[in-house]
């Protein structure tokens, strides 16, 4: 798909269609808006006053213009309350106003959004590409697609005084939502594809198109280096696990690097301790985390952020096979530490102790984990809102400005020592489970026992790694969730 700006009244715009916006409870229309309304004789404006159209987020109302404009339609999207309105009201409007538009055969959109609502220029285009893209995305690699596809995205400046900013947002926006929508694809794929070797073949793609090194780390390396965790989490499949390594030095003159680690469970069956089998398909998905961080560098490296991050997943299945791992088991991880292991739905804890382990043996610092770790924070949070815990509070608080300008949505969570007693065993180290209230916290502290002293922020993301509708720029499906999360945040510390 092609994306770029151009400039002029939008009322001499030729393409299939035309999107404006304007704000819910307001029946005086401006800017562009107002100039389509006046040719189009007030059709927009009546409208709004016989209450067809209200202007909420993700309202989209079509008006066919019958040859009163160059476009043949014009879609009015809703931006919700002008008081409430923000950039991510533009990813939503371009989302659901694109998908809309693309149902009606349209292959030529222009998007006069540009600098609505006083929001910045470059901002908003860079938001309005990257909902676009998004809301368009289709994960079509194994049926036929429903409908033609959109070639053109155009970006309307009908001010023209800043198109080099305009063209950084648009580069900027597309980057990032080709990365969000690679994430997608690899929780998308099923997980006779998406194997942890296919996983790393991925990540080797990534590592190869961009200025990245790549190690990828087998069983035998693991042994050597003692993760015992990982490797018990990997018996009972016959796939081998693998330990991917990437790094982007895009700030060669530091010494450090940032570390994203990624829960790469490409299938979880849950293992000896087997799930329900109503919705066992999900588990797919149970990679998002991993896909994220993989999906997070390429960008960063494309953006040739000057910043250095080092990405690390363990990959695995949790099959149930006859070698597999088995409630009641110790297993030794990469720092010493005994697990007794009482629940093996419990594994994506067991392989991020040898992730994190190996990560803090490497010296990266700070460190940010991406994880579908717990059902209690989705039933804690439900399907919009991760949860966040940490060891380091101005970490953390550098990573939820990062996700709040993103649009993505973190919680911080505590994460009290008074909940340390829930997982100490009585013949290791620590057992991988707790009691049945605050699962999400327990975990958490389960993972704080493989970092050390270093600043560290875990984002859980069980439960938003995967929508069950469109809406605005979530499709049906994987949502690439943690992606812009990362990027923005490599952004910040590149600043």
């Amino acid at each position: 798909m092609v994306i770029k700006g151009i400039s002029g009244k939008a009322t001499q715009i030729d393409s299939d269609a035309l999107l404006v916006g304007t704000f819910q409870g307001e029946h005086s229309l401006c800017g562009v808006t107002a100039d389509i309304d006046e040719v189009l004789g007030g059709a927009i404006s009546q409208r709004i006053d016989r209450g067809e159209f209200e202007g909420k987020d993700g309202e989209v109302s079509i008006v066919h213009t019958l040859g009163k404009l160059p476009v043949r339609i014009v879609a009015i999207a809703g931006l919700g309350e002008r008081a409430k309105f923000g950039v991510d009201k533009i990813r939503v409007a371009a989302g659901s106003a694109s998908r809309d538009l693309r149902k009606l055969h349209c292959t030529r959109i222009a998007m006069a959004l540009v600098g609505i609502g006083g929001i910045d220029s470059e901002a908003s285009v860079e938001a309005m590409v990257q909902g676009a893209i998004l809301g368009l995305y289709d994960f079509v690699r194994y049926k036929k697609p429903e409908s033609p596809g959109v070639e053109e995205i155009l970006v309307v400046d009908t001010e023209d005084k800043q198109s080099a900013r305009l063209d950084q947002g648009i580069s900027q926006g597309k980057i990032v939502a080709e990365a969000t929508n690679l994430a997608r694809d690899m929780v998308n794929e099923p997980s006779n594809f998406m194997t942890p070797t296919r996983m790393a073949d991925v990540a080797k793609g990534i590592a190869e198109s961009q200025s990245i090194a790549v190690d990828i780390l087998g069983p035998g390396d693991m042994e050597k280096m003692g993760m015992g965790a990982l490797l018990g989490v990997a018996r009972g499949s016959t796939e081998d696990p693998r330990l991917i390594v990437l790094s982007y030095r895009g700030d060669p003159d530091s010494k450090g690097s940032i570390g994203f680690v990624g829960k790469g469970v490409t299938f979880d069956s849950g293992g000896i301790s087997i799930k329900p089998s109503k919705d066992m398909h999900e588990m797919k998905g149970d990679m998002a985390g991993a896909a994220a961080v993989l999906a997070a560098i390429g960008a960063i490296s494309q953006l040739e952020l000057k910043v250095n991050v080092t990405v690390i997943v363990p990959a695995a299945e949790n099959l149930p096979g006859g070698t597999a791992l088995k409630p009641g088991d110790i297993l030794r991880a990469m720092n010493g530490k005994t697990i007794e292991v009482l629940n093996t739905d419990a594994e994506g804890r067991l392989i991020l102790a040898d992730a994190l382990s190996y990560a803090v043996t490497q010296g990266i610092s700070p460190l940010i984990d991406l994880a579908t770790l717990t059902g209690a924070c989705y039933v804690a949070l439900g399907n919009v809102y991760s949860g966040a815990f940490t060891n380091d509070q101005p970490f953390l608080d550098r990573v939820l400005k990062g996700a709040a300008d993103a649009g993505e949505r973190l919680w911080p969570m505590p994460m009290p020592e008074e909940y340390r007693t829930q997982i100490k065993s009585d013949i290791a180290d620590i057992k991988n489970i707790g009691g049945r209230y605050g699962g999400a916290i327990t975990a958490a502290l389960f993972l704080k026992e493989f970092v050390g002293d270093v600043p560290w922020v875990h984002i859980d993301i069980a439960g938003k790694e995967l929508s069950k509708e469109n809406s605005g720029y979530l499709v049906k499906g994987a949502t690439g969730v943690g992606v812009r999360t990362l990027v923005q945040l490599g952004m910040s510390l590149a600043k």
